[in-house]
Formats: C-alpha cells, sequence, structure tokens
C-alpha cells in the first residue's frame, strides 16, 4: 500500500543546510540561489532548528524600502540566525511511513518535516511540494 511507503522514498536527501553561526545573508541567497523554501540549522550534524522563507520574509518587511545589499547587511548587524529560526519543530523519523507525513503536513501550521534518524541526526526534509508530487506520480 503506498500510504505506508517509508518516509525516504519521498524526503529529500541532500540537503542544503546552515549552522547557527551562519548570516542571514547567506541564507537569504542560499534560498534564492537553490529556489527552496526551508533550510535546515544543524550543529554537528544535529538538527537545531528551521529558517524558512516566511521567516526572513518577516524581517525583509521590516526593511522594506531598502536595497538588497542594504536589508542583507540589517539582518546580519540586528539578528542571528538562532534568533530567528524556530526551535520547536514537528519532525519524522527516518523509519516513518509517508500516510504519517502527509498526516503531520496536513494537521500543522508548516509545511515542511526535517527527517531525521533515532539520534535527531537530520538525514532529509519533505515539504508539502514533495508530497504533492509523490501522490501525483502515485495516482
Amino acid at each position: 500500500m503506498k500510504n505506508l511507503d517509508p518516509i525516504s522514498h519521498v524526503m529529500t536527501a541532500n540537503l542544503k543546510t546552515v549552522s547557527i553561526d551562519q548570516k542571514l545573508s547567506t541564507v537569504r541567497k542560499m534560498m534564492a540561489e537553490n529556489q527552496i523554501h526551508h533550510i535546515p540549522v544543524v550543529n554537528d550534524q544535529k538538527l537545531a532548528g528551521l529558517i524558512s522563507a516566511t521567516d526572513i520574509l518577516k524581517l525583509n518587511i521590516k526593511f522594506a524600502e531598502t536595497d538588497n545589499k542594504s536589508i542583507d547587511e540589517l539582518m546580519d548587524q540586528q539578528y542571528t540566525v538562532e534568533q530567528v529560526m524556530q526551535k520547536n519543530l514537528v519532525t519524522i523519523n527516518i523509519k516513518d511511513s509517508v500516510r504519517k507525513a502527509a498526516y503531520l503536513l496536513s494537521n500543522g501550521l508548516f509545511h515542511s518535516l526535517p527527517v531525521i534518524d533515532d539520534d535527531r541526526n537530520l538525514i532529509g526534509i519533505i515539504t508539502s511540494t514533495d508530497l504533492i508530487k509523490y501522490l501525483a506520480k502515485s495516482y
């Protein structure tokens, strides 16, 4: 049954990640250059948090009448990755099913689930878009 397929069939495994000590301008550029909306924050391969495009957009709105270079400088001066990242994350274990991912994503106010192993090491990420693409191929 497809909805019991392992999460590894759907998740993105080759992730772009950032560390807590990186600059927010680096995060913003990574998102723009790679057309991604969620970047896990890691500390020694352990999941520490997640920054979404919405988190960055909230900061950009504060500096709305400024050019991108100035926005980057202002963000880097006023905020750290740790201050902006989401810390209380809903995650999914690599052993879990697509069904569980669908349940979590459909009942939450978020669009991504970091995929971790039993030691909380980051293995991948599954987004609402990943799940929709998987379902489109399956049916």
